[in-house]
């Protein structure tokens, strides 16, 4: 009992991590730099910040593999394709999010260029520069839009083995869902609203806390190897 309560205060920790790390990336780091208007110039003066948050992304998609690693054999009492279904979709997200870390790079070194050139070939780069933010611009939703399938399969398997209250593995799905409904029509160029998206940043933080708080439903385990 005492080891399932502490593999999921562990797990509530490396999901608290992923859930930080994309505050800090994306609201910090990345996101007031790369998506302004004036990229070129404010990328290469943010440089550190820049680099560290393709270092902090990098970390992050690893530890959804692991995560995805440890819940695997609790994940396979219930469902051996689900369990395997999370890993591979955790695994295809961090290929994803170093993809668009590359398109992330390569605006950085776009932008160092730029300065450093300065009104010499301008036209050129900004011509460029309007090829790699929208390079960017398809990678990142890319891959938000594959984000949202893991995250799917983790609270529909969540919800199947009763691990963690009922009403938080339906609210993960539904978040889940919204999620990739709003990725896909921004991605259509149809966009429904972006408070779509808060629900998935709720769920992120309460089923951590709930994890480090309350650990996994061990009376469920046991139950199971009986």
């Amino acid at each position: 009992m005492k080891s399932n309560k502490k593999t999921g205060r562990l797990l509530g920790i490396l999901f608290l991590l992923i859930f930080a790390t994309g505050i800090i990336v994306y609201q910090f780091l990345q996101g007031p730099i790369l998506f302004s208007d004036d990229f070129l110039t404010t990328t290469s003066a943010n440089s550190n910040e820049i680099i560290i948050s393709t270092l902090l992304l990098f970390l992050s998609g690893i530890t959804s593999v692991v995560i995805a690693t440890i819940l695997l054999p609790i994940f396979k009492k219930y469902s051996i394709t689900l369990a395997f279904l999370y890993l591979a979709f955790c695994i295809l997200s961090f290929i994803t999010i170093s993809i668009d870390n590359v398109s992330v790079l390569s605006m950085l070194e776009l932008s160092l260029e730029y300065a450093k050139n300065g009104t010499d070939n301008s036209d050129i780069l900004n011509t460029l520069g309007n090829v790699f933010y929208k390079k960017h611009w398809w990678t990142h939703y890319l891959s938000l839009l594959i984000s949202s399938f893991p995250v799917f399969l983790l609270y529909f398997t969540l919800y199947l083995s009763k691990l963690i209250p009922k009403v938080l593995s339906v609210f993960g799905i539904i978040a889940a869902i919204l999620l990739f409904t709003e990725i896909l029509f921004s991605i259509l160029g149809n966009s429904i609203s972006m408070n779509m998206l808060l629900p998935m940043g709720l769920i992120q933080l309460i089923f951590p806390l709930w994890l480090i708080f309350k650990g996994l439903n061990t009376s469920v385990l046991e139950t199971e190897l009986k």
